[in-house]
């Protein structure tokens, strides 16, 4: 028979597993992970006081749940890759939970508490910079994706600011529960009540109510919009459709549109054509056929995604995911081909300018060889290529809408980069005065996961305060506002072409011009307080 101890540590784990899934899943529900990790925390405090060993296993079980019940449908895609990812960011999550039990041993009150929230936002922060192998999905701010009116403050801290009110809020209920329950908040008198009951109130309820405070400035110039969403089945696309009949339904599809010379941004998806050298742009086949579309719409400005190609001559290898198809003999010298892979985007006009994007956020392992000087050699052993040879550009920058006498910049975040908050800042910082996105969401079927990164898109939106036009493949496509909010919106699955409008800004939030203030607070808190673990470990032996 199961110990009643255990039985309630898995009934502890199954709420915090609930709690912190519906607000990825279920529409509406950001505000359970304001008490989403209060069981874990009960958890670990009935395992400390039973003196329970290897509770190691107790935390690393709710996290590879967590992972699990929201982002298992990365395995459509790819069954390893998604395995990987569920079980590696549960461990991580681990190891930052399991530093914070370490720290509690050597600190007291709550210190270790605040170690925890700074550390597992380091993380994050971590996650979302520097790291070549991440998954930032569930960055906890996310949770608030789909319930944009709570955190239009978001333009001050980004969505790291939304993780800080998840660890404030459980911290602040937690603490409540265990004075309640050891007696102490008894034994307090009414001021000192009054005072802890307050301050709990205010960190769940005051950035809510801020929220509502925080709007936008006025609109600013808009802009016409055309979104084509194709509804090509990626393995489709890239199996039996030529590029010459995917160009015909993109152009067909695009042809529904109504065009009197008013300048117009047309969007296409991510990956549309694999034919672009990146040196020779004008020789492409599907290039040259917009060209011809696009003289018979004069004022239409159109941004479509490639699967492009650097070739290089070089002696030397020009890049470590560079390879080799061939030699040739230049000035007498032989000299080897090289191809570097990239995952681009490309603005042109009837004029037959073109600017080219390469996405910077590449996704590990599908798309990009992680720390290749590394994994290059476990590759060879394992028989081949196994990953992504695709290489991005060192930071983003801007393509220009012609509009008349005027160039409007604009930022193309491409698919997997519409995650990463602070990098996204840099499109604005390079002058961009509206925002797209375009991806290819198909891959992981109809999951959560199109749903999900349709509104992490929104986030971009009240961070930068941008409108966005976003176009999917298969959807979902939409207009976004400034607030976050969906103007309008294509269904899944489904051909379909969006018209509308989005607003230039020249505004730069606090957010655009000073960065992600809360994860380095939380970088400097981590170090503090983790040296400070270390100085009285030593001490103490």
């Amino acid at each position: 028979m199961m110990k009643k101890g255990t039985r309630t540590m898995l009934l502890l784990a199954l709420a915090s597993i609930v709690l912190m899934s519906l607000p990825f899943l279920v529409k509406g529900c950001g505000p359970l992970a304001l008490v989403g990790l209060v069981p874990l925390l009960a958890m670990e405090r009935l395992a400390t006081l039973e003196g329970r060993k290897h509770f190691w296993w107790w935390h690393y079980g709710v996290f590879v749940l967590w992972n699990t019940v929201t982002t298992w449908w990365v395995c459509n895609a790819t069954v390893g890759g998604g395995v990987f990812a569920v079980l590696a960011n549960a461990l991580q999550m681990s190891l930052v939970f399991g530093s914070f039990r370490w720290v509690k041993r050597r600190l007291g009150g709550a210190l270790p508490y605040l170690y925890l929230a700074s550390a597992w936002i380091a993380w994050e922060k971590y996650y979302l910079t520097i790291a070549q192998i991440s998954w930032p999905w569930l960055v906890l701010g996310n949770a608030f994706a789909d319930t944009t009116s709570l955190i239009q403050w978001y333009a001050f801290t980004g969505h790291l600011g939304g993780s800080l009110w998840v660890w404030a809020s459980n911290l602040a209920v937690f603490g409540l529960m265990v004075t309640l329950s050891d007696g102490r908040f008894a034994a307090w008198n009414a001021k000192a009540r009054f005072a802890a009951v307050s301050a709990a109130v205010l960190v769940f309820f005051g950035p809510m109510v801020l929220s509502l405070c925080l709007r936008p400035r006025g609109e600013g110039e808009a802009v016409r919009v055309v979104i084509a969403q194709p509804n090509l089945d990626p393995y489709e696309k890239f199996e039996s459709l030529t590029q010459e009949e995917q160009n015909d339904r993109l152009l067909n599809l695009l042809d529904q549109a109504s065009y009197d010379g008013t300048p117009t941004l047309a969007l296409a998806p991510e990956t549309f054509t694999s034919d672009i050298l990146t040196g020779e742009i004008p020789s492409s086949p599907t290039f040259h056929r917009f060209q011809g579309w696009l003289q018979s719409h004069p004022g239409v400005n159109l941004v479509f995604g490639a699967s492009a190609h650097d070739r290089i001559l070089s002696v030397a290898q020009p890049h470590p995911l560079a390879y080799q198809i061939g030699d040739v003999m230049v000035d007498g010298k032989r000299k080897h081909v090289w191809v570097q892979s990239r995952n681009s985007a490309i603005l042109t006009d009837s004029t037959g300018r073109h600017e080219i994007f390469h996405k910077s956020k590449l996704v590990v392992g599908v798309e990009m060889t992680p720390y290749p000087k590394l994994f290059q050699p476990l590759e060879k052993l394992l028989g081949g290529n196994l990953m992504g040879r695709c290489i991005g550009q060192a930071h983003p920058t801007t393509l220009h809408f012609h509009s008349g006498e005027q160039d409007f910049p604009l930022g193309c975040a491409v698919c997997y980069e519409s995650v990463f908050g602070e990098y996204c800042t840099g499109y604005v910082r390079e002058g961009a005065t509206m925002m797209t996105v375009i991806t290819n969401d198909a891959w992981w079927g109809d999951t959560p996961g199109y749903r999900q990164h349709l509104n992490y898109s929104r986030l971009r939106a009240i961070e930068l305060r941008r409108d966005i036009a976003r176009c999917a493949n298969t959807g979902i496509s939409a207009l976004i506002d400034r607030e976050g909010r969906i103007v309008a919106r294509t269904s899944w699955w489904e051909p379909a072409l969006l018209e509308g409008k989005v607003h230039l800004s020249e505004e730069q939030t606090f957010f655009v011009r000073y960065g992600d203030i809360t994860g380095r607070i939380a970088v400097f808190l981590w170090i503090l307080l983790g040296a400070g673990a270390i100085v009285s470990r030593l001490r103490r032996s």
